[in-house]
């Protein structure tokens, strides 16, 4: 996939993974990642960045081997499953905090927040 302008660089878009704002260059890139088709996977992707570090440090956790693997996949189905019923309220609150303007969705049946 060719770059978009405005494309952050990695040490960018993992800040932007774990939640920070980028800087207004960035501005277009955002708006993309946000509002484009597939806006919801990559909002799924960027939290299995997050989230694979923390379940490989939960399996070196002492138990069972079942449970080693139990909790970390709890983990991350739970925080998957999170994100994915929450995904157009977390869009929302991105993009407010990037100062671009939320689309209004009339799929909620209800204001995006």
């Amino acid at each position: 996939m060719p770059r978009l302008p405005g494309d952050p660089s990695l040490a960018g878009w993992l800040l932007f993974s774990i939640g920070f704002r980028l800087p207004p260059r960035n501005r277009e890139w955002v708006r993309h990642e946000l509002t484009d088709a597939g806006w919801r996977g990559r909002t799924i992707g960027r939290l299995m960045v997050v989230m694979i570090p923390v379940c490989v440090a939960l399996a070196f956790l002492p138990g069972p081997a079942w449970l080693r693997i139990a909790v970390p996949a709890l983990a991350l189905i739970a925080s998957v499953g999170t994100v994915a019923i929450s995904a157009d309220d977390v869009r929302a609150a991105r993009l407010k905090q990037h100062g671009l303007e939320v689309p209004d969705d009339p799929d909620l049946g209800r204001p995006t927040h």
